[in-house]
């Protein structure tokens, strides 16, 4: 198989992480300057994002059942196209209970656990950019260490960040499951970081 051939599979991962990365920094435009009244606007906004990345999930489906041969075993390229469009929706379901939860205000705490993915997302582009070279590359292992860090970082918050809901005075019980369910997905958008990366250490472990 030609490098071009190659360079299609792994620059369809690249695009789709960058999907992700987007709705992450929208949604963290939506927490900066919140206003409820805009959410079903931001959240079609959100939608259209998730939306390209399914098309670029189902374009890399499309060239996998033409192929004959591939660069990697066929389930590990499924399995990765599928985990970066995991993150993609997690990110976007973040921004549903927003919506659904009808948030007056948005809360410090979830900032930061965002800034979390945000982060997350960044490392996975950048891993993603060096994993066509997954053979060679001495930079990987780095980047799959440094997303696992960031989901226990995120662990940490989310632990600090639900026991603050149930010691705050004032907070009333739907505001407390609003919050509980908020941060619960924020963390599975960490969990799904983490996902992507284990999918590149296996594809790494299975071809050295």
């Amino acid at each position: 198989m030609s490098k071009k051939q190659d360079a299609i599979y792994f620059d369809n991962f690249i695009e789709c992480a960058g999907f992700a990365s987007k709705a992450a920094l929208m949604l963290k435009d939506i927490f900066r300057s919140f206003d409820p009244a805009r959410m079903p606007q931001w959240m079609d906004q959100i939608h259209d994002i998730e939306h390209a990345a399914d098309k670029c999930r189902h374009g890399m489906t499309d060239k996998l059942a033409k192929a004959f041969i591939t660069p990697i075993e066929r389930e590990d390229i499924s399995a990765l196209s599928t985990n970066i469009d995991t993150l993609t929706d997690k990110i976007e379901e973040v921004c549903m209970r927003v919506y659904i939860h009808n948030i007056q205000s948005i809360r410090p705490d979830a900032i930061n656990m965002l800034d979390v993915v945000i982060r997350g997302c960044e490392e996975v582009c950048k891993m993603l950019e060096e994993f066509a070279d997954f053979r060679h590359s001495k930079k990987l292992k780095e980047y799959i260490i440094h997303i696992n860090s960031l989901e226990e970082e995120s662990d940490r918050l989310f632990i600090a960040n639900m026991r603050q809901l149930h010691v705050e005075p004032g907070l009333d019980i739907r505001e407390i499951m609003a919050w509980e369910e908020i941060y619960t997905y924020l963390e599975k958008c960490a969990d799904a970081c983490e996902e992507i990366a284990d999918s590149v250490e296996n594809v790494v472990m299975k071809n050295s």
